[in-house]
């Protein structure tokens, strides 16, 4: 039995802004946050946003962020693991970002392949790339006529992030890399 959408409680920013804990919000659908991430979760996410930071230093526009508020609509709110940005922005992001990253766990890969997906394509983000600590593997897609295109699978090499006024390389091999000690 499916339940009428028209029957679940629809949430808007008002709703998210008096709850406890780290949530996003989908279509007027809540998504917690839970677990937190893992050690391996945030050595990745570390990983690629230094390299995208350190890749933009010279950009007067570009910005590498982490985890920072998109609010997209009254209803949606999405806090990406990683996002680039080609503009100036306030406390939080209204505007797509350039490019969008999201570390893909056991309790986020349907959110992150499917949801977010979809929604990132419609809201226009030029650059999605989908991150698998456990099988050290990037899926990097593009968006052309308003859906997005794999452009490879990456474990390792060097890939060049076309931002339109700069450009940001990054060696998956370096972000895959187990930690040194």
């Amino acid at each position: 039995m499916t339940i009428d959408p028209a029957y679940l409680p629809h949430y808007t920013v008002t709703d998210y802004q008096q709850w406890e804990g780290q949530w996003e919000l989908i279509d007027g659908i809540p998504y917690a946050m839970t677990p937190a991430p893992t050690v391996r979760h945030q050595l990745v996410s570390g990983r690629l946003l230094r390299c995208l930071d350190e890749q933009l230093e010279t950009c007067p526009q570009c910005l590498a962020l982490m985890e920072v508020e998109w609010r997209i609509r009254e209803d949606t709110i999405v806090i990406p693991d990683i996002s680039v940005i080609c503009y100036t922005p306030g406390d939080y992001l209204t505007q797509a970002p350039t490019l969008i990253a999201e570390v893909v766990s056991r309790n986020s890969h349907l959110r992150d392949e499917k949801v977010k997906f979809e929604l990132y394509a419609k809201e226009g983000v030029l650059w999605y790339v989908l991150l698998y600590p456990c099988m050290s593997l990037a899926k990097v897609y593009r968006l052309e006529d308003g859906r997005y295109l794999k452009t490879g699978d990456f474990s390792d090499g060097q890939f060049t992030f076309d931002l339109g006024n700069c450009r940001a390389e990054c060696n998956f091999g370096r972000i895959f890399s187990a930690p040194s000690r």
